[in-house]
């Protein structure tokens, strides 16, 4: 009886300590300011931007590829995971296409900062037209992005 009592002791002890700890984060989240986005004034605002949205098409064009080898994989050893085989595949061809889509996404965005520079670079000014655009494409990633997630 006494031991039991050491052992849920040394073992609350060590819960508390745990729990006290500060919790870190395992992604790495690169910072980038939406606002800097959204108000992106000159030109090199707007190739940062660029630069961002290029980054993160490049980093799900390698998350879509690494779905596809994961689906084909899948379906050429589909006898190696029994009945959650057809659920693995239907998963994983999902993820490869919401990735594809969002590679795409993010190609436009950095494309559209980039003529956004170039305007600013030829005349000095943001065309209404174009800021318009930004706007509406964003409030569109916003929205697929919450629809992917229902």
């Amino acid at each position: 009886m006494k031991i039991d009592k050491i052992i849920a002791t040394f073992f609350l002890f060590s819960l508390i300590v745990a729990m006290s700890l500060p919790v870190q984060a395992t992604a790495e989240v690169e910072s980038f300011d939406v606002d800097a986005a959204r108000n992106a004034v000159t030109r090199s605002d707007h190739e940062a931007v660029a630069r961002y949205y290029d980054n993160a098409a490049v980093e799900t064009h390698a998350k879509a590829q690494e779905q596809k080898r994961l689906l084909e994989q899948y379906e050429d050893k589909s006898y190696l995971y029994g009945r959650e085989a057809q659920d693995m595949l239907a998963h994983t061809y999902a993820l490869a296409r919401k990735y594809e889509k969002e590679t795409q996404a993010n190609t436009r965005e950095a494309a559209l900062h980039r003529q956004m520079a170039s305007q600013l670079e030829e005349n000095g000014l943001i065309p209404l037209s174009l800021s318009l655009s930004l706007s509406l494409s964003l409030s569109l990633q916003k929205l697929s992005t919450i629809s992917d997630l229902n």
